[in-house]
């Protein structure tokens, strides 16, 4: 083996060009059966190997500066820059992050794992080089839809006037997470079928050099594009054609769900079952909460002619498989990795009269900060908005962290943050909202696994009110408020202290922003301590809430929640642990607060 003696970029140089398609064939081998293992990004890293190896041959790394866009197709580069063991021991496969991190090598200039990033990065360093009276080349690596993003068009606006060098790498494997979207992507295509002769580029049209390989999975053509461009003295890009999941045959049949997948079967392409326990109530059937939106969703739109489902690229989250899209014809939009853009176009739609369901998940919403505030919020456009992966059970990177999506809706004027605890609560808050023209709802939907409450008590008038479900009802010594998913871990604390001989009120709150006010103040004239838990970050989160409204009241309220910071690829027991979120501990210190 090749890779196996590489320890740096300068190892790949010293290499004579021979063996790179052995190499290759290496580093594809190690995507495949380190992916087959832990899981990751197979699609979007097989189709970059050939072009991760030019650039590590061509560039000189770390004094070369190398910026790749979500940083998700990394793999490769790792491999190259003295972390190959991460896919080749399998005892140590999954130790390194999934994304770039300065924390891990020199050769990672920024922590990244959202998208449309590079350009503006790139440019960053290209002016401080400049400042400094520094040479080297910086080279930002875009692709995977990441050019539909808003920023990656400021980025290019920007580049396009520096009288500088700068190489922007267009990695257009004609893909994003799903298909691509938007007439840039139109724009490309004509350039791949035109051999990047289009008189339509949109890149020139900028005042960007421009240069363009049909073969982006030939590795000599690509240092020899490369080398031509080593140097420059103006912005250029390079656009680079290559083949999503190129080596692995089902990653290259079905290109939207090879993106990224947990383990799999190396050999047949298997994806492996299994998964965390949710500690629901009762198990539910076997199905998704993105099974259930896209069911439910596709059955309402045959009732509501104004019903229009929204994606930002990402349409199987809401269980939007290609066969619903289909069936939902202009019913449903996917703007591409454009979150700004589809909570903007979501208001446009509410405020026209239509019934907009855009569906997201909560660490990509918070890029959509501004346009919920002042163009959904401040206009009270009735927009419906369902939040995915917010919580603990979501996913771990610290890149893509979710559980901050309470603390950021809460700050929302005229915002209703519902959180089911269940799939009949989701369900019933879910066809309320499509309905409810009083101002935007979104929905927390639930990230530790479907369960089903067949007893629960929804309210017959909906859920405008701000009251929450009174799951139990105790005596005057402890208030449980156990927010959307912690329902059972509520439940099994009121279970403890019952065994203790505290007799305390179980609330299903209901609302994570937008509950009652008058009824948190009366918990004050009856509860001697109220507690609360949530799956989301605790400052800012819906305790501190529910703690503000009771603090001049002098009730005893403790909350319980995720703390500040950013844990990376932790595990959710382990950190709701760390947390202090368990029903030991949550059941002591509530025994302590009460004297006992």
């Amino acid at each position: 083996m090749y890779l196996e003696h590489i320890e740096s970029p300068a190892d790949v140089r010293a290499l004579p060009a021979s063996v790179m398609p052995a190499l290759c064939a290496e580093i594809r081998d190690a995507i495949i059966a380190s992916s087959a293992k832990v899981g990751g990004h197979v699609g979007p890293n097989l189709g970059i190997v050939e072009l991760t190896v030019a650039l590590h041959r061509v560039f000189h790394s770390p004094a070369d500066k190398l910026v790749f866009d979500v940083s998700h197709q990394t793999y490769a580069h790792k491999m190259l820059t003295g972390r190959a063991w991460n896919y080749l021991d399998p005892t140590r496969m999954g130790t390194l992050s999934g994304f770039a991190s300065p924390v891990e090598s020199e050769h990672d200039h920024f922590s990244m794992g959202h998208t449309s990033t590079s350009v503006s990065l790139a440019a960053g360093l290209a002016r401080a080089r400049d400042l400094a009276g520094e040479r080297y080349d910086v080279v930002a690596v875009i692709g995977d839809g990441s050019l539909s993003g808003g920023l990656a068009f400021e980025g290019l606006d920007d580049v396009a006037r520096l009288s500088t060098g700068l190489i922007v790498v267009v990695n257009d494997n004609e893909w994003s997470i799903s298909q691509n979207q938007g007439g840039l992507y139109d724009a490309l295509a004509h350039l791949r079928e035109t051999g990047g002769n289009a008189p339509d580029n949109p890149f020139r049209v900028l005042g960007l050099d421009y240069a363009y390989v049909e073969n982006g999975n030939d590795e000599q053509a690509l240092e020899s594009a490369l080398e031509n461009l080593r140097g420059c003295e103006r912005p250029v890009v390079l656009h680079v054609h290559t083949r999503k999941g190129l080596g692995f045959a089902p990653a290259e049949a079905d290109e939207e769900s090879w993106h990224h997948v947990g383990p799999f079967d190396p050999a047949t392409g298997e994806k492996l079952t299994g998964g965390r326990a949710s500690g629901g109530i009762v198990a539910a059937p076997p199905a998704t909460y993105a099974d259930i939106t896209g069911e439910f969703l596709l059955s309402r739109m045959a009732s509501d002619q104004r019903l229009i489902a929204i994606s930002s690229a990402t349409p199987y989250m809401m269980g939007l498989t290609a066969a619903r899209r289909a069936a939902a014809g202009h019913q449903f939009v996917d703007v591409g990795i454009a979150e700004e853009h589809a909570v903007t176009l979501a208001a446009g739609l509410a405020t026209g009269g239509a019934h907009p369901v855009y569906g997201v998940y909560g660490t990509f919403l918070q890029r959509a900060y501004d346009q919920i505030w002042h163009d959904v919020c401040l206009n009270a456009a009735p927009v419906t908005i369902l939040v995915f992966g917010s919580s603990a059970f979501g996913t771990t990177d610290a890149t893509h962290l979710g559980f901050y999506d309470i603390a950021m809706l809460g700050d929302m004027p005229g915002l209703t943050y519902l959180a089911p605890t269940c799939r009949e609560e989701y369900l019933a808050m879910l066809d309320w909202a499509c309905g409810y023209e009083g101002g935007p709802v979104a929905i927390r939907v639930p990230g530790a696994g479907v369960v089903s409450r067949p007893d629960v008590e929804l309210p017959t008038d909906g859920f405008a009110s701000g009251m929450p479900e009174i799951v139990h009802e105790g005596d005057d010594d402890v208030a449980i408020l156990a927010l959307g998913a912690t329902l059972p871990l509520g439940r099994r604390v009121a279970e403890r202290l019952a065994a203790a001989g505290v007799d305390a009120e179980l609330v299903n709150p209901r609302f994570a922003c937008g509950i009652d006010r008058d009824w948190v103040r009366g918990l004050a004239g009856r509860f001697r301590v109220v507690v609360t838990l949530e799956d989301g970050v605790r400052d800012g989160g819906f305790g501190s809430r529910i703690a503000c409204v009771l603090g001049p009241t002098g009730a005893r309220v403790r909350c319980f929640g995720l703390t500040h910071g950013f844990p990376d690829r932790y595990e959710p027991h382990e950190l709701l642990e760390a947390c202090g979120m368990t029903e030991e501990n949550v059941t002591r210190e509530t025994l302590a607060l009460l004297g006992r």
